[in-house]
């Protein structure tokens, strides 16, 4: 942290809201907050930062994540083989890794592991993204957010797990899961792929269950994100009030129109139908990808074409930690605009986590700042290039002639 302002110069800066480019972007930052963005008259500071020929824009924020985590053959073993403590230290390994990837800001599902991160980030002992945690996810006795595959016995889970049936025990599950750090609650209303469980569409929860599950969450001021797979399971959660649906893998017309009528946004998580490693999968896993892997990609055109509130989401930890901007370059293949790609990941992600402080450049704003070279509007793809990164004011990256300038100590 810096004494007195930072003055962060470059070629450009794009206000995501009116998707103005600004020719020669000046954003002015002190104690952690964006005080002014191209004002008449620059300050003067001993830290005047002219980044170049890039683009400015607002962090990143990824709402669906899994920090603690990458996928591979042990994964499937990895509940009764791994400790905490390995989850945690791969939360701070994946979480360095997304930050210097322009994600400031990430939603991450992953138990305790996952709020002690975002403690940890808020503290400044460790770099990575800021986090709104979920802790553990609400599911079925044997559905996709139980642990499945093993032996009557062995790890069984109960609500303080997430594990609830009946809508009295999903109420208990969401109040456990609030008192110990949880600013959203995840839940399973269908079955999924990467777990040992039936078809991957089925409905999971019903309609009364995810009812209580929202009303409870609202009542302490708490959205749910409902992963969801199949139909059926989809029109449940969208109707209980869900905030989001994850994956949202067979969306009808029925649900698209009730989408857009309570705003209920889809977190696509869509690249990684591109990227993941089949050959980890177990054949019963893989047969689920497969078959419903190229049904999201049908879906999502349906939805952007049809205008459903979209926020980013990738799911990494799918796939590789810190690749997460090939999500973008989906979107725009599948019919969105590049400026409207970018509003996934900031104005609209914001909304989503009830993040008003970022997601703009704006005074009064959190100085989440990064940077990326060329022009994104015109080609989306310089996303996955992030030359600089500024998280409340602190420089966590800086690329300059092919070497990050920061983490060597300049």
């Amino acid at each position: 942290m810096y004494d007195g302002p930072t003055v962060l110069r470059a070629a450009r800066l794009l206000d995501v809201e009116t998707g103005e480019m600004h020719t020669g972007g000046v954003v002015v930052v002190e104690d952690g907050v964006i005080t002014a963005v191209n004002p008449v008259d620059v300050p003067g500071s001993m830290h005047d930062m002219d980044l170049g020929d890039v683009t400015l824009l607002p962090g990143f924020i990824d709402a669906h994540t899994h920090l603690s985590m990458e996928i591979s053959a042990a994964s499937f073993t990895a509940a009764v083989t791994m400790t905490e403590a390995h989850a945690a230290y791969n939360a701070v390994l994946y979480g360095g890794r997304t930050v210097r990837a322009g994600f400031t800001t990430v939603r991450d599902y992953g138990g305790d592991v996952t709020v002690e991160l975002g403690h940890a980030v808020e503290r400044g002992d460790i770099v990575g993204p800021r986090v709104v945690p979920s802790r553990n996810p609400l599911g079925i006795t044997g559905g996709h957010c139980d642990v499945t595959g093993f032996a009557p016995g062995i790890l069984e889970g109960g609500p303080e797990d997430g594990v609830a049936d009946g809508p009295w025990e999903v109420v208990e599950a969401v109040r456990y899961q609030i008192k110990h750090g949880a600013k959203v609650i995840k839940t399973c209303a269908t079955a999924g792929v990467l777990s040992m469980e039936g078809p991957v569409g089925a409905q999971q929860y019903s309609l009364e269950e995810l009812t209580a599950m929202v009303d409870e969450a609202a009542r302490h001021g708490i959205k749910v994100a409902a992963h969801a797979h199949g139909a059926e399971g989809i029109l449940a959660a969208v109707q209980a009030g869900v905030a989001s649906i994850e994956h949202g893998s067979i969306l009808t017309d029925e649900i698209i129109d009730l989408m857009i009528e309570k705003g209920t946004y889809l977190v696509p998580t869509t690249y990684l139908a591109d990227v993941i490693d089949m050959d980890a999968l177990p054949p019963l896993v893989r047969s689920k990808a497969e078959q419903i892997l190229p049904v999201m990609r049908v879906s999502l055109q349906s939805a952007i074409n049809r205008g459903v509130p979209i926020a980013f989401g990738t799911d990494a930890g799918v796939f590789p930690h810190g690749e997460n901007a090939g999500e973008f370059g989906i979107y725009v293949q599948l019919g969105m605009s590049e400026l409207d790609a970018l509003r996934t990941a900031t104005i609209h992600a914001a909304d989503l986590l009830d993040t008003p402080d970022r997601g703009r450049l704006a005074e009064g704003m959190l100085a989440d700042i990064i940077a990326v070279p060329g022009n994104p509007l015109d080609d989306i793809e310089v996303t996955k290039d992030v030359r600089f990164v500024m998280q409340g004011g602190r420089v966590i990256k800086h690329v300059m002639g092919g070497r990050d300038m920061h983490s060597m100590g300049h």
